[in-house]
This record gives C-alpha cells, sequence and structure tokens, in this order.
C-alpha cells in the first residue's frame, strides 16, 4: 500500500492561544505536520506543543527574513498569526505582507492569514472605532484576498477572521477580566448594550483544519467566525445559571474604566512598539475603539454559514461555560467560580504568561 502523503504546514503564532488548538486540530489524524516557529524552543508550550507528534520545532522570529525563508522551504502549507501585541500595528503590517510574498516564493501551495476585523473601514471610517490591532490585520487580510486573485493558481489564500476568546472573560490580565465584589462575579466594561463576538479557541482549531481541507472552496474566502453576539448582561447571567453563583455586568464609562489601568494606558499597545513613533496607538487609545466597535454593533458575522461548516460549534456563552466548568472540575483546574477567585486566576494570552516581553 502507497504511503499517504502527509501535508506539512509551517505555523506562525504556534505557540499563541490560537495556535495551540489549530495545531491540535491539524496532527490530531497524522494528515498533516507542523513546522512551528517560536522564540524559545524550551518554553513550556513550545514543548507540550512538540509532544503532540508530528509537530517540529524552529527557533527564530518572524521579524526575519532568512528564518522565514528557511520556516517555509520544504513545507506546502502555511498559517501565519503574528502577535501583534508584539510588533505593533504598522510592523505587524510589513512583516505579514512579506510573509505572503516570501511564502510565494518558496513554494507554499495554501496560505492560512489569521485575521481580525477591519474595523475602522467597516465603520465607514469613524475615528473612534480605530482600533490599530484590528485595523492592521484587516488591511492585511484584504490585500491577501485582492493578491490572491491573480496568484491563487500559484498559491492559494484564505483568511481567518477571529475575535475577542471567551475565554479572555475568566482569565488574568485580559481587556475583560473580571472581579469578584462581594461574593458577585463582576464584569465592569464599558459595553452599554452592546455585543462582543466572542470566539471559543476549540472552534478555532476546526475552522482551520476545514479550510486547508478544502482549499478549493477556501481559496478566496474570509472566514469570519464567533460563538454569538453576546451581551454582557447575557454572559453574566449564563455564569450565574451554570455555577449557581450570583454574577453581573456594570455598565462603565470610559473614563471609570481607563482609570483603573494607571500608566498602563499611557504606554504603547504593542511592547516593541515605539510610542514616540506618531503610527504608534497608545494601549488606552487602541483599546477605547476596541469597546467603541462592541458597544455600537461594528461587526457582523453569517452564522448560517458557520453552522453549515462546524454544525456542531458552540453556539452560546451558556453552552461554553458548561463546557468549560466540567473539564475544569474534570481535569484539576477547578469548577469556573473557584477559577475566577482573584488568587486563581490564570492568563490565556501569551503575552500575559510571558509578562509582556520578548524580541520581535
Amino acid at each position: 500500500m502507497a504511503s499517504q502523503h502527509v501535508s506539512k504546514i509551517f505555523v506562525i503564532g504556534g505557540t499563541g492561544a490560537q495556535g495551540i488548538p489549530v495545531i491540535q486540530a491539524l496532527v490530531a489524524d497524522k494528515k498533516y505536520s507542523c513546522k512551528v516557529l517560536t522564540r524559545d524552543t524550551s518554553s513550556k508550550r513550545a514543548k507540550e506543543l512538540h509532544d503532540l507528534g508530528n509537530v517540529e520545532l524552529m527557533e527564530g522570529t518572524f521579524g526575519d527574513e532568512d528564518i522565514l525563508r528557511a520556516g517555509f522551504t520544504g513545507c506546502d502549507g502555511a498559517f501565519v498569526n503574528i502577535d501583534g501585541f508584539n510588533t505593533g500595528e504598522k510592523t505587524e503590517i510589513y512583516w505579514a505582507i512579506r510573509s505572503y510574498e516570501i511564502a510565494i516564493e518558496t513554494g507554499i501551495k495554501f496560505f492560512v492569514y489569521g485575521n481580525l476585523d477591519y474595523t475602522l473601514k467597516k465603520s465607514g471610517y469613524d475615528p473612534k472605532f480605530r482600533t490599530g490591532h484590528y485595523d492592521g490585520k484587516g488591511r492585511v487580510g484584504e490585500w491577501i484576498r485582492f493578491q490572491n486573485q491573480k496568484n491563487k493558481d500559484r498559491m492559494g489564500a484564505a483568511i481567518f477572521t477571529t475575535g475577542p476568546y471567551i475565554e479572555m472573560s475568566i482569565s488574568s490580565q485580559t481587556i475583560m477580566t473580571p472581579t469578584v465584589e462581594d461574593g458577585v462575579v463582576t464584569w465592569r466594561v464599558p459595553l452599554g448594550e452592546g455585543h462582543v463576538v466572542h470566539v471559543a479557541l476549540e472552534d478555532c482549531g476546526f475552522y482551520v483544519r476545514w479550510l486547508f481541507d478544502h482549499p478549493e472552496r477556501a481559496s478566496g474566502m474570509d472566514l469570519e467566525v464567533a460563538i454569538a453576539h453576546i451581551g454582557y448582561a447575557e454572559l453574566a447571567q449564563a455564569f450565574s445559571t451554570v455555577t449557581g453563583h450570583p454574577a453581573q455586568y456594570i455598565d462603565t464609562s470610559l473614563d471609570e474604566y481607563w482609570a483603573k489601568w494607571g500608566k498602563v494606558a499611557a504606554g504603547a499597545a504593542g511592547y516593541n512598539a515605539d510610542i514616540n513613533d506618531k503610527s504608534t496607538m497608545s494601549f488606552q487609545d487602541n483599546f477605547t475603539g476596541f469597546w467603541n466597535m462592541w458597544k455600537y454593533d461594528v461587526v457582523e458575522r453569517d452564522y448560517g454559514l458557520l453552522d453549515e461548516i462546524h454544525p456542531n460549534r458552540i453556539k452560546s456563552a451558556e453552552e461554553w461555560f458548561r463546557r468549560e466548568n466540567k473539564r475544569g472540575k474534570e481535569d484539576g483546574r477547578g469548577s469556573l467560580w473557584e477559577r475566577v477567585q482573584r488568587e486563581n486566576l490564570r492568563p490565556i494570552l501569551k503575552l500575559g504568561e510571558d509578562g509582556r516581553k520578548g524580541k520581535l
């Protein structure tokens, strides 16, 4: 019997929150193998990926053309999700474009770009919705789809557009980390009656695997995913229903919200970006646009398409909380109620785990 062909995928961003479930889904049945670029092959996350099998680690940075060529060489697919909180908006745009160009140069056949909504454009270029780490990716996503019109016979490309992970709503050091106030789990955020297009990380793995499994249909597609448009009154009610403990959402003004962030608010949104560079948004300006996009419901999703692609996808905050509560109890992390206590909160984002450090 002839051996089955295994497609090899070069992954940038593999040790990030999204990259881990993506790689897990790709190598689960050994149809794909992955070459994962990481700044530290000895890190806990890198080692855990290597232990999955069919995963090769490559040490280096995406901000180096020689490293990119070496990474793409020998692979026939690529998943590129550059960490905008490492680079800052301007640098991310440059290296994302170069990644696409070098992928074609080195013979990659199918390229998937980890994207976020181009909110500034979707709002009609209203500056109150300007969100650097979203708009930077969104511009590149549109550029790649345009390039794909000419280059698709040489290298197909798909865009994978996500949103805030729902895991961030119960994790430390995120823009929506909860507190427990007088025994009540509390989200104090400037959302009004808007909705956050939350994404479940486990579903990200399924969707990216689907894109690689269906390159003919996926090429040229912008697959915009989400659980649902989730209001935070609904989020709090779902938490309470699942855990039996009280939870609440308290809408706050932007001034109240930013008062608690201190010096962080004035710093650069990207920890390797230069705050003195006029192209660099401050953390506060960046996330003011972020909260405005959700408060005014700028972002849309085609849930019918998502149901077609992934019929078993997570469809509500309550469903996700139920799954997460059960898993936490089973694997020793504790119930959701236990995990949101201040002393038990853990980071989900790599920048939180690394303490906002690391080179490009």
